[in-house]
């Protein structure tokens, strides 16, 4: 017997599957060519071992591995994961038609019952199936699911199961194979920043745009921000992604040329950072390396200022080095009016739900107005974002909102898109002029 084979089988030991698992899912996922993982599992196998003995429990399960062999190409793997459970890698698989075809040679080969003695045996097994990249790009959770899979065949009574695609069974494998991919998404060049114009609200004129995160995965697609910043945030990679946006956002906004004058561009910066003694020393080092003739502008969501003890003084470094602070979604979370003659900001930029009901709801006109008297009076610009529609725009407009963003303008584009929309728009002026 050789290092690395079953006892019993012959076949490959779990030690040795799992590591060739492991290199062959990275192998799928860098080369884009899918592979599978098939789980074998024989059916009231205990039941053969009460009433024939063990011996034959032992013959059943070497007559399983001699066809799972038949069902292998060179390129694949047969293994013994342990009792009567066993696992096949199927590389070079198209897609799910190829793995459907593999599956029915198994049990064409197993309807053939095992002869012992003057008996036969037949050897019923269920199957449960997982493709990589498909459903996981980390071999221990490809694993899971194909188990899982596995399980559900059980309960549903069939004889195989591929693990499912829908969004709604994201189980907790699936999370951790979500945490996986994003650990290593930068790496692999799958962030991007896409960019929507800020207009100063006389001229209409373009003066900076905010950046805005996005993800694409080979396997998942685009991932919303909404799903993986909480993602980040929970498995501690928020401050790389943001030391990553913070660079990649002003050296694309060094090559922009905007009418106004210095391009603006605009950072989110996670709550949870807010209070990090070295996010000035990130933000600095950002300026350091790609800062020249661009305003910085960090944006900080009301709620983290909660905390203003820890906070503000995080903040007025930062205005220290020359960045500006906007305070995002304002007037859903800051309560305490009292520190705010004391806040270190620049720009009050007014939560979406006031701009997108301004034109329903008259309390909204009230509290904008308000928000706009205050900022005003503290020397703060107001932005609003959101806008949709020429109504709400004029609407903002009448009621001194500085600085607008929305939709009606421009959606949010890669930084070469914005290139040619200021491009487009120069254009533009320039032959109404002449």
């Amino acid at each position: 017997m050789q290092p690395g084979q079953d006892e019993l089988t012959g076949l490959r030991d779990r030690r040795t599957f799992l590591s060739l698992l492991g290199r062959q899912v990275v192998l799928a996922a860098d080369k884009r060519v899918p592979m599978a993982l098939l789980v074998i599992d024989i059916d009231g196998f205990a039941q053969v071992n009460g009433i024939h003995g063990f011996a034959t429990g032992d013959r059943l399960l070497s007559h399983l591995a001699r066809q799972l062999e038949f069902v292998t190409r060179p390129q694949d793997y047969a293994a013994r994961l342990g009792d009567n459970r066993f696992a096949l890698i199927l590389t070079g698989m198209m897609n799910a038609g190829h793995v459907e075809l593999a599956v029915q040679k198994l049990f064409r080969l197993l309807a053939r019952p095992m002869r012992e003695g003057q008996a036969e045996l037949h050897v019923p097994v269920t199957v449960g199936i997982a493709m990589a990249p498909r459903h996981a790009t980390h071999s221990e959770f490809l694993l899971r699911r194909a188990e899982a899979a596995l399980s559900r065949a059980r309960r549903a009574g069939v004889r195989h199961m591929f693990a499912p695609d829908t969004a709604g069974d994201v189980d907790i494998s699936d999370q951790w194979d979500l945490e996986v991919q994003l650990g290593g998404a930068i790496e692999r060049g799958e962030l991007s920043l896409a960019f929507q114009p800020k207009l100063a609200a006389g001229p209409l004129q373009p003066i900076g745009a905010e950046a805005l995160m996005r993800w694409y995965s080979p396997t998942r697609g685009f991932v919303s921000p909404a799903v993986f910043i909480p993602v980040a945030e929970r498995i501690g990679h928020i401050k790389k992604l943001t030391v990553w946006a913070l660079n990649t956002a002003l050296r694309q906004a060094s090559q922009w040329r905007f009418p106004s004058g210095p391009p603006s561009v605009s950072i989110n910066i996670p709550g949870m950072l807010a209070t990090e003694p070295d996010l000035p020393e990130l933000v600095e080092d950002a300026l350091r390396l790609w800062g020249e003739g661009v305003q910085l502008v960090v944006e900080i969501t009301e709620s983290s200022l909660m905390d203003a003890r820890a906070a503000f003084p995080v903040l007025e470094r930062i205005r220290a080095l020359g960045a500006q602070i906007s305070i995002d979604d304002f007037g859903t979370g800051y309560s305490c009016l009292s520190y705010f003659r004391n806040i270190p900001a620049d720009e009050l930029k007014i939560d979406r739900s006031f701009v997108t009901e301004l034109a329903t709801d008259p309390s909204c006109a009230d509290i904008i107005r308000f928000v706009v008297d205050l900022a005003h009076r503290f020397n703060l610009t107001v932005a609003a974002e959101g806008i949709e529609d020429v109504a709400t725009r004029d609407r903002l407009m009448a009621l001194g909102c500085d600085v607008l963003q929305g939709y009606l303008f421009a959606k949010p584009m890669p930084a070469a898109d914005l290139v040619r929309w200021l491009d487009e728009r120069r254009t533009a002026v320039e032959t109404s002029i002449v």
